[in-house]
Protein backbone atom coordinates (compact mmCIF):
# COMPACT_ATOMS: atom_id res chain seq x y z
CA UNK A 1 0.00 0.00 0.00
CA UNK A 2 1.19 3.24 -1.00
CA UNK A 3 2.67 5.66 1.75
CA UNK A 4 -0.19 8.43 0.99
CA UNK A 5 -2.89 5.83 1.81
CA UNK A 6 -1.65 5.22 4.80
CA UNK A 7 -1.13 8.67 6.04
CA UNK A 8 -4.60 9.56 5.13
CA UNK A 9 -5.99 6.93 6.95
CA UNK A 10 -3.78 7.37 9.94
CA UNK A 11 -4.83 11.21 9.71
CA UNK A 12 -8.45 10.32 9.26
CA UNK A 13 -8.20 7.99 12.49
CA UNK A 14 -6.58 9.94 14.51
CA UNK A 15 -9.11 12.67 14.08
CA UNK A 16 -11.49 10.17 14.51
CA UNK A 17 -10.19 9.20 17.98
CA UNK A 18 -9.82 12.91 19.04
CA UNK A 19 -13.29 13.63 18.25
CA UNK A 20 -14.88 10.72 19.70
CA UNK A 21 -12.72 11.50 23.04
CA UNK A 22 -14.45 14.68 22.96
CA UNK A 23 -17.60 13.78 22.55
CA UNK A 24 -16.81 11.33 25.70
CA UNK A 25 -15.74 13.67 27.33
CA UNK A 26 -18.88 16.02 27.72
CA UNK A 27 -20.34 13.61 30.33
CA UNK A 28 -17.39 14.74 32.43
CA UNK A 29 -18.73 18.31 34.79
CA UNK A 30 -17.02 21.22 34.91
CA UNK A 31 -15.76 20.52 30.97
CA UNK A 32 -18.87 22.96 29.29
CA UNK A 33 -15.72 25.99 28.38
CA UNK A 34 -14.52 23.61 26.51
CA UNK A 35 -18.12 23.00 24.34
CA UNK A 36 -18.70 26.74 24.14
CA UNK A 37 -19.07 27.74 20.70
CA UNK A 38 -19.41 26.14 17.58
CA UNK A 39 -15.92 26.11 16.57
CA UNK A 40 -15.44 22.76 17.55
CA UNK A 41 -18.09 21.25 15.78
CA UNK A 42 -17.05 23.09 12.73
CA UNK A 43 -13.93 21.60 13.34
CA UNK A 44 -15.03 18.30 13.31
CA UNK A 45 -17.37 18.30 10.64
CA UNK A 46 -14.85 20.44 8.48
CA UNK A 47 -12.39 17.75 9.06
CA UNK A 48 -14.52 14.49 8.49
CA UNK A 49 -15.94 16.37 5.38
CA UNK A 50 -11.90 16.80 3.92
CA UNK A 51 -10.89 13.95 4.68
CA UNK A 52 -13.78 11.94 3.52
CA UNK A 53 -14.30 13.10 0.24
CA UNK A 54 -11.21 12.20 -0.80
CA UNK A 55 -11.56 8.91 0.66
CA UNK A 56 -14.43 8.36 -1.94
CA UNK A 57 -13.21 10.06 -4.87
CA UNK A 58 -9.98 7.41 -4.68
CA UNK A 59 -12.34 4.53 -3.87
CA UNK A 60 -14.55 5.32 -7.25
CA UNK A 61 -11.30 6.15 -8.93
CA UNK A 62 -10.48 2.42 -7.87
CA UNK A 63 -13.58 1.03 -9.66
CA UNK A 64 -14.24 -1.63 -6.65
CA UNK A 65 -17.84 -2.55 -5.41
CA UNK A 66 -18.93 -3.14 -1.95
CA UNK A 67 -17.99 -6.62 -1.93
CA UNK A 68 -13.89 -6.04 -3.04
CA UNK A 69 -13.94 -2.94 -0.64
CA UNK A 70 -14.84 -5.32 2.37
CA UNK A 71 -12.49 -7.84 1.21
CA UNK A 72 -9.66 -5.18 1.11
CA UNK A 73 -10.31 -4.16 4.76
CA UNK A 74 -10.18 -7.93 5.72
CA UNK A 75 -6.66 -7.65 4.47
CA UNK A 76 -5.63 -5.05 6.62
CA UNK A 77 -3.63 -6.07 9.54
CA UNK A 78 -5.82 -7.20 12.56
CA UNK A 79 -5.02 -4.54 14.67
CA UNK A 80 -5.75 -1.98 12.31
CA UNK A 81 -8.92 -3.89 12.19
CA UNK A 82 -9.66 -4.18 15.61
CA UNK A 83 -8.78 -0.65 16.73
CA UNK A 84 -10.95 0.83 13.96
CA UNK A 85 -14.05 -1.34 15.09
CA UNK A 86 -13.30 -0.49 18.72
CA UNK A 87 -13.36 3.18 17.99
CA UNK A 88 -16.85 2.58 15.37
CA UNK A 89 -18.23 0.74 18.65
CA UNK A 90 -17.45 3.50 21.17
CA UNK A 91 -19.27 6.29 18.21
CA UNK A 92 -22.09 4.28 18.22
CA UNK A 93 -22.01 3.97 22.23
CA UNK A 94 -22.00 7.24 22.11
CA UNK A 95 -24.86 7.95 19.99
CA UNK A 96 -27.00 5.10 21.53
CA UNK A 97 -26.59 6.41 25.29
CA UNK A 98 -27.37 10.30 23.84
CA UNK A 99 -30.07 9.47 21.89
CA UNK A 100 -31.55 7.29 25.14
CA UNK A 101 -31.38 10.36 27.55
CA UNK A 102 -28.35 8.76 29.64
CA UNK A 103 -26.42 12.15 31.04
CA UNK A 104 -28.80 14.38 29.80
CA UNK A 105 -30.25 17.11 31.79
CA UNK A 106 -33.87 16.84 32.15
CA UNK A 107 -35.52 16.75 28.27
CA UNK A 108 -33.82 19.93 26.93
CA UNK A 109 -31.92 20.16 24.02
CA UNK A 110 -29.73 22.44 21.85
CA UNK A 111 -28.86 25.04 24.24
CA UNK A 112 -27.92 28.45 22.97
CA UNK A 113 -27.51 32.38 23.83
CA UNK A 114 -29.12 35.13 22.31
CA UNK A 115 -29.32 38.64 23.17
CA UNK A 116 -27.21 37.86 26.85
CA UNK A 117 -29.93 35.38 27.88
CA UNK A 118 -30.23 31.16 27.77
CA UNK A 119 -32.67 28.99 25.35
CA UNK A 120 -32.84 25.38 25.09
CA UNK A 121 -35.46 23.28 23.32
CA UNK A 122 -37.64 21.22 25.33
CA UNK A 123 -39.07 18.63 23.06
CA UNK A 124 -42.35 17.51 25.99
CA UNK A 125 -45.48 17.16 24.58
CA UNK A 126 -47.31 19.41 26.55
CA UNK A 127 -44.51 22.33 26.39
CA UNK A 128 -43.19 22.22 23.01
CA UNK A 129 -40.90 24.86 22.08
CA UNK A 130 -37.95 27.04 23.09
CA UNK A 131 -37.89 27.82 26.95
CA UNK A 132 -36.10 30.10 28.47
CA UNK A 133 -33.33 28.76 30.96
CA UNK A 134 -30.47 29.86 33.72
CA UNK A 135 -26.99 29.94 33.25
CA UNK A 136 -26.29 26.65 35.41
CA UNK A 137 -29.02 25.20 33.24
CA UNK A 138 -27.12 26.44 30.38
CA UNK A 139 -23.93 24.56 31.28
CA UNK A 140 -24.89 21.79 32.05
CA UNK A 141 -26.75 21.03 28.98
CA UNK A 142 -24.30 22.57 26.33
CA UNK A 143 -21.84 19.49 26.43
CA UNK A 144 -24.80 17.23 25.91
CA UNK A 145 -26.31 19.11 22.95
CA UNK A 146 -22.91 19.17 21.08
CA UNK A 147 -22.10 14.96 22.03
CA UNK A 148 -23.77 13.36 18.91
CA UNK A 149 -22.47 15.92 16.53
CA UNK A 150 -18.97 15.44 17.81
CA UNK A 151 -20.14 11.34 17.90
CA UNK A 152 -21.03 11.77 14.30
CA UNK A 153 -18.12 13.49 13.02
CA UNK A 154 -15.80 11.06 14.43
CA UNK A 155 -17.83 8.31 12.94
CA UNK A 156 -17.37 9.80 9.66
CA UNK A 157 -13.38 10.40 9.95
CA UNK A 158 -13.68 6.92 10.91
CA UNK A 159 -15.53 5.68 7.62
CA UNK A 160 -12.94 7.96 5.91
CA UNK A 161 -9.98 5.88 7.41
CA UNK A 162 -11.30 2.50 7.01
CA UNK A 163 -12.42 3.45 3.09
CA UNK A 164 -8.40 5.12 2.80
CA UNK A 165 -7.07 2.06 3.65
CA UNK A 166 -9.27 -0.62 1.99
CA UNK A 167 -8.14 1.41 -1.30
CA UNK A 168 -4.79 1.68 -0.82
CA UNK A 169 -4.93 -1.96 -0.14
CA UNK A 170 -6.92 -2.80 -3.41
CA UNK A 171 -4.24 -0.83 -5.37
CA UNK A 172 -1.63 -3.01 -3.65
CA UNK A 173 -3.10 -5.92 -4.67
CA UNK A 174 -3.59 -4.40 -8.57
CA UNK A 175 -0.14 -3.55 -9.09
CA UNK A 176 0.87 -6.61 -7.37
CA UNK A 177 -1.12 -8.74 -9.91
CA UNK A 178 0.09 -6.61 -13.02
CA UNK A 179 3.75 -6.72 -11.46
CA UNK A 180 5.79 -9.09 -13.53
CA UNK A 181 8.96 -9.01 -11.04
CA UNK A 182 8.79 -11.34 -7.73
CA UNK A 183 7.77 -9.88 -4.34
CA UNK A 184 11.11 -8.29 -3.01
CA UNK A 185 12.37 -7.20 -6.64
CA UNK A 186 14.96 -10.17 -6.52
CA UNK A 187 14.69 -11.29 -10.11
CA UNK A 188 13.89 -14.65 -8.70
CA UNK A 189 17.54 -15.53 -7.50
CA UNK A 190 15.81 -17.04 -4.34
CA UNK A 191 13.86 -19.29 -5.90
CA UNK A 192 17.09 -21.02 -7.74
CA UNK A 193 19.05 -21.20 -5.11
CA UNK A 194 22.35 -18.49 -6.62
Amino acid sequence: MGWTYKVHGGVAAGLGAVVLALAALSWVSGTWPLFEGSRLLVAGFASAFLLLVPALVRAALARSDKRMQWEAFRCLPGRVQAGLAALAVAGVAIVALDATGAGSPGRLQDAEVRDGRYYAFDPGTETRGTVEITRSEYEALLPSSRRPFLAISGMFLLGASGLALATGELRRADRARTDPRPAGGNSGRALSGG
